[in-house]
């Protein structure tokens, strides 16, 4: 088939596949426990995807020109077969890049079966250095250091690591400098992300975003940096380098700075809707295609159909839609992996 385009002639080269719904952090700006407490209907074995059928539908989209898979959650370490599922999509599927992005509680235990499986890099979460701060925004107290100590282990192992943060107004903007320091020191790349409104449940306010060029002027003042060009076209982070050779941030701007026009993910829940948008309201059931009785062909036909009418923008309409007080109810990012 030839190369894939949506309507505003954006190829698919990003997949981004949630393989668990569940998660053992409660992030108010993802699960906030007051909605994903006691009694909360997690989706049930049945309503996942199989490795079997992980592999035919990745397969599908590797057809259509998928370069990089990113597994998240929920928590995908959480998952018991995630490190088969990586062996498979690197051997058998041939992907040339499999990510994972992790809140990191389980990394120090796993860390080493991932690595044997091919997994090619890790994206961890730290919002704050800081116990009690570390402890409000996952939710449940616990300590940023069985984290810290996870990333150290998987570094030892040689696995390339991002440290990604939300960086929210009054909560943890204060510890912009100290994360910056932190993980200078340690060769770790700090991808700080402005907080979004994704889904229904996290209170998001505008209020509470720090723009991307607010934490570039407040960094650049203590250790100048310079901009670098993005590693891939579709690249979501602007990146800065220090000046000084001590490794480079990133900045995810989707609100202040949206980066729609050249957005190439799809994303897959843990049940097999592809959303072609991190802000949707509606998936598509891939899986249900599958189960079906789709071939390898009929799967590539039914993922291009709905590649080939996306028309997604929503970060740059949202200005626009607060303004004119239209609400859109958004898939929420735990189900959909962020």
């Amino acid at each position: 088939m030839s190369e894939l385009h949506d309507q505003f002639n954006r190829p698919l080269r990003d997949l981004r596949i949630s393989v668990t719904d569940r998660c053992n952090f409660r992030c108010p700006y993802c699960m906030p426990k007051e909605v994903f407490g006691a009694g909360y209907a997690f989706l049930r074995d049945p309503q996942l995807m199989t490795l079997g059928e992980l592999t035919r539908i990745v397969r599908a989209f590797r057809a259509l020109g998928v370069e990089k898979v990113r597994l998240t959650g929920g928590e995908p370490l959480l998952r018991a077969d995630v490190p088969e599922l990586i062996r498979a999509l690197k051997q058998e599927v041939g992907v040339p890049e499999v990510a994972l992005t992790t809140n990191g509680w389980l990394l120090e235990k796993l860390a080493p079966a991932l690595r044997a499986a091919g997994l090619d890099r890790l994206n961890v979460s730290v919002d704050s250095l800081d116990d009690t701060t570390a402890g409000k925004l996952n939710g449940l107290g616990f300590s940023v250091t069985r984290v810290l100590r996870g990333i150290d282990a998987a570094a030892a192992l040689g696995f390339p690591i991002k440290i990604n943060c939300v960086v929210q107004r009054g909560v943890n903007d204060g510890e912009v400098l100290t994360l910056c320091e932190y993980f200078r020191a340690r060769g770790h790349s700090l991808r700080f992300i402005e907080f979004m409104d994704v889904g229904n449940t996290n209170h998001w306010s505008v209020d509470g975003v720090v723009p991307a060029r607010e934490l570039v002027e407040r960094i650049g003042a203590v250790w100048p940096l310079e901009a670098a060009g993005p590693a891939y076209r579709g690249e979501v982070a602007a990146r800065y380098r220090y000046r000084d050779g001590r490794g480079e941030i990133g900045l995810i701007s989707s609100v202040t700075e949206p980066f729609c026009r050249d957005c190439h993910r799809a994303r897959l829940s843990a049940d097999g809707k592809l959303y072609t948008c991190l802000f949707a309201s509606l998936g598509w059931d891939v899986l249900g295609c599958l189960r079906s009785g789709a071939d390898a062909a009929g799967l590539e036909n039914f993922l291009a159909r709905v590649w080939g009418g996306r028309l997604d923008r929503y970060s740059d309409e949202r200005a626009g839609l607060l303004a004119a007080g239209e609400a859109r109810a958004k898939v929420e990012m735990s189900y959909i992996g962020g």
